[in-house]
């Protein structure tokens, strides 16, 4: 959509409201993406792809080309008007172009087994941003636990970690939450 709009920006009375529109969703998308669980990549990468097919399938042919196209002989111009404007066509080759780039590097990738989070350190929170709330790792937490009097020794299997809490008989889901945040 928010391609059609640029392409075919002149045909549009509300273009501000069509805009602020489009930007909107866009943000309210990407938020929902970097809740943790949801795979923020697919989104980007689907925004990215439907925002480039719309240059390619998306493009309308001028008004004045429409009607002379339909008009008597006698009533036509002695100049033609051209199907399409020049930025249409621009934005429809460049667009072409980075796909079939773009599709072909993804596959490549893809194919080889190439771990792109290896070259890139940011590219992790576009997909979940950590905060108080919760926690970005989705690797199940796995600790071994002893319980010695009102003293609980909790150990990490993943990262070594180990910690003792003062309890008297934890439930286990009690030492389950205590082995997430000492994995985490």
């Amino acid at each position: 959509m928010l391609s059609e709009l640029i392409t075919n920006w002149s045909m549009y009375d509300n273009k501000i409201a069509a805009l602020l529109t489009l930007v909107i969703i866009i943000g309210v998308n990407l938020a929902i993406g970097i809740l943790p669980h949801v795979d923020n990549f697919a989104h980007i990468g689907g925004f990215l792809t439907g925002f480039l097919l719309g240059f390619v399938f998306l493009i309308r042919p001028q008004f004045g080309w429409i009607n002379q196209r339909y008009a008597r002989v006698e009533y036509s111009p002695t100049r033609a008007k051209p199907k399409f404007k020049k930025y249409q066509c621009i934005l429809w080759v460049l667009s072409l172009i980075i796909l079939i780039v773009g599709l072909s590097v993804g596959l490549d990738a893809l194919l080889r087994g190439v771990d792109a989070n290896k070259h890139c350190s940011w590219c992790h929170y576009l997909s979940c941003v950590p905060t108080s709330k919760w926690s970005c790792h989705t690797e199940p937490a796995y600790c071994l636990s002893n319980q010695l009097g009102n003293q609980l020794n909790v150990t990490c299997s993943s990262n070594g970690k180990s910690t003792t809490y003062l309890m008297q008989d934890p439930s286990s889901s009690q030492i389950q939450q205590l082995c997430t945040q000492l994995c985490n």
